[in-house]
Formats: structure tokens, sequence, C-alpha cells
């Protein structure tokens, strides 16, 4: 007897429409990201659209938003590759219901409002918050390299720069007198177009003077910050060179300026920015997100906690970090904060090593406070709670280089970058929570 199969026939048509809603099930991550959108106050991007009148007719904010976010929190960061799930994906042409706007649109839409894609990431910490998913009791920071829009190979250093600055000069001189001599260079020599040779090679020459110079002027305010005036003299030792003078092994990148020459993890070098997390202990929520192009982390710590404060309006009680962020006026600056600091000295492994008390009494009090069972207790937490939203990042995620360049752009991307890992957070805790 023939199988008697559920009918099946792909060309039947629908009698009555369905809604679009009921292509995803109960619970999908795009359910709850268009949700939470709809109560997230989007005035600031209505605002771009209002001055051109009703004539103008651009795509909702709402569901731009919607597919942004949902293309983050899935791993889909490429506005060509959006535009394609739109046709391909149910999830993203839920989220877009029936709209289907062009990679450029997406690219464009990003770029235009990404000050106001930062400002949903504190819209939606306090929504966590709200859910209780924030308790800010603990809170662990922590840094991460990732890299930067840039091709390693579209780097120069600075000892090449000079090399290449005056051999620039040497060709274009060159360049110059034949092409007063063409007349008579035209009947002896193989044709070329002097003027565009001439043109590409002032150019480069051009481009690498501007790197030279962004290098001597990090270089200058680098110096300045350590006490060194432009009138010390290099005499050895401390001041090896002369002032504003890069090492020789100092690059650059031309394809993002503002990105830097950070090491990476497993050896070798990229250039990279330097991703700040601050994670509270409840939910694994990230609180603050910010961005330096500075490969250490010291210095960190306070800007971190003043973001916390901005976005919560509160400090939390305990905050865990590793040696990098040791400092001593850290460590006097936010004494009396009411904000209990647990920052660790050394490596961990590694015999602490000794501080003046003279010198640098709250460091040895930090010490004395890593010594005791309560210090030891906290500071065991530091590494699951900081690290697995980072890690969720890279392999869950799969970010690991920036979509966008220049150091605004980028801290605004890694701000949407964390606000989708924790719509990804709440979604999953959502329902225990309200259960």
């Amino acid at each position: 007897m023939a199988a008697n199969y559920l009918p099946y026939d792909p060309q039947q048509m629908l009698l009555l429409p369905e809604a679009i809603q009921d292509w995803l099930p109960d619970g999908h991550l795009a359910h709850f990201i268009s949700d939470t959108v709809d109560t997230l106050d989007l005035r600031a991007f209505h605002a771009r659209y209002d001055q051109d009148g009703p004539r103008n007719q651009p795509f909702h904010p709402a569901m731009m938003v919607k597919v942004l976010l949902y293309g983050y929190a899935t791993g889909v960061f490429s506005s060509r590759k959006m535009a394609r799930k739109l046709h391909e994906d149910v999830a993203f042409r839920v989220l877009a219901a029936g709209n289907f706007p062009a990679h450029r649109t997406i690219r464009d839409f990003r770029a235009f409002h990404l000050q106001e894609l930062s400002q949903l990431f504190v819209q939606v910490v306090r929504l966590a918050g709200e859910m209780g998913l924030v308790k800010l009791g603990t809170i662990a920071v922590d840094g991460t390299k990732l890299n930067a829009n840039a091709s390693r190979h579209k780097a120069m250093s600075y000892g090449h720069m000079l090399k290449a600055e005056a051999a620039l000069k040497v060709q274009i001189d060159v360049l110059l007198k034949r092409a007063q001599q063409a007349d008579t260079a035209e009947q002896s020599e193989p044709e070329t177009d002097i003027p565009a040779e001439i043109t590409r090679r002032e150019a480069r020459l051009a481009a690498i003077t501007a790197a030279r110079q962004r290098l001597e002027q990090r270089q200058r305010e680098a110096e300045i910050a350590r006490g060194r005036g432009p009138e010390d003299k290099p005499r050895g030792g401390r001041y090896k060179r002369e002032f504003g003078v890069p090492k020789d092994q100092a690059q650059e990148n031309f394809t993002d300026p503002d990105s830097r020459i950070m090491k990476r993890a497993g050896g070798g070098f990229d250039a990279s920015y330097n991703a700040q997390t601050a994670v509270d202990a409840a939910a694994h929520i990230i609180v603050a997100a910010e961005l330096t192009n500075c490969a250490s982390d010291a210095g960190e710590l306070p800007r971190m906690l003043r973001a916390v404060r901005d976005n919560l309006r509160r400090l939390p009680a305990q905050v865990l970090a590793d040696t990098g962020y040791k400092s001593e006026a850290v460590f006097e600056a936010w004494a009396d904060s009411g904000c209990d600091l647990v920052v660790a000295l050394g490596r961990e492994g590694k015999r602490t090593p000794n501080f003046d008390p003279g010198r640098s009494p709250r460091t040895v009090a930090m010490a004395a406070k890593l010594q005791s069972a309560a210090g030891r207790a906290a500071y065991r937490r530091r590494k699951y709670i900081a690290e697995p939203p980072n890690g969720w990042i890279k392999n869950v995620l799969g970010f690991r280089q920036f979509s966008l360049r220049g150091l605004h752009r980028v801290a605004a991307e890694w701000k949407l970058v964390c606000l989708a890992l924790n719509l990804r957070r709440m979604a999953v805790l959502q329902p225990a929570e309200s259960g």
C-alpha cells in the first residue's frame, strides 16, 4: 500500500493572508528585539527626517533600528549581508515587514545615526535594570583588543617614512626636470605621462608626510605627559632621542590613522583598538562600553566608572579589575567614592611586588586587601564576570574586526555591538525573570 503523506503543494496559493509575526515561534529573538525597540525613545532618529517635510519618504527608523540590532545580535555586520538577508531570512523579513532597503541605505543609516545608536545602549542598560538583570552590587572591568578596519600592509614605520620621503622628493625633482625638457626627451626616451607620475608621487609624499607629522605630534604629547619639555636635550638614559622624535619602529596606518599597532593574542601585531567593558555580576549585562586607541588599560578605570554612573545614575558597590588598571592616583581619587575597588597589583601566579608606603599608601592598602580572605574571594570572581561577554562577542557573534573607521565611529560601533549582546542576554533571561 502506498504511503499516505501529509499534503504538500508548493504552488498552492494562500486563500487568506497570514500575519507575518506568525512566521516565527513565540520567544524568538526577533520578537524580543522588535518589542524592545517599540518601547525605546526614538525621537532623535525622527528628528533627522522631520526637517525634510512630508514629501520625503525614508524608511521608518524603528524598522531600520530593528534590522540593524538583529543583524549585530546574530553576527551579521555587513550592510550587504543584511540587505541579502532581508530577502532570504525569515526573521529579517518579519522585522522589515515588507521593506527591502538596499545595502547603501542600511550603511548610510548606520553612519548617519551613530550617535543615536550609542544612546540606545544607555536606554537598554536602564531597561535591563528595570527587569532586575542589573544589580550594581559587583561589576568587573576588562579590555579586549579588536582589529581595526585597516590593512596591516597599509602601514609604515617612522624610519621607513623618512627614507620614503627623501626618495619621493628626489623622484619628483627628476620628473620635474624631465617635464621641462620634454621636447627633447620624447625623442630618446619611452613615452611617459610625466604630469600623472608627478601627481601620483606628490600624493604619496603628502600622505607619508601627514602620517609622519601625526607620529611626531603623538610623541610630543606623550613626552610632555611624562614631564619632558621641548628644551630637554638627549643625554642618554631617560632621553635617548630629540624631543618629539618617535622610535624608528613606531608605525602609522594609512587606512585608519586613528588605529594603533597592538600586540595580538598568540603573537604578532595588528592595527587595533582597545575595547573596554564594565559587566554586572547579576546576569553578565554590559553596563558600560567605551573604547580607546591606547593599548594600555592604565587610566581607563575612572572613565569606565564615570560611564557606569552616567548610564545608571549610581556607582556599583564593588569593582573588580586586573593589574592593568592599577594606579595610585586612581586609588586616591576614588577612595571616598563609596565604591570598593579590588584591583590586582601583579599577574596571577607571580609574586606581588613591594610598594613604598610613603610614596604609594593606597597601593599598599590595596595589597593588604588582596591578601585578606575577603579580598581574595572577591577577586577570584573577576574572570567569571568580566571575560565571558568578550568571549561571546568574538566567538558567538563573531565580531573580531570593526566595520567602520575613525575613533569616534568605532567607539559608536562598539556600543552597538554591546547593545546587541545585551539584547541577546535579556531575551534569554527575560522569561525566567518575568515568570
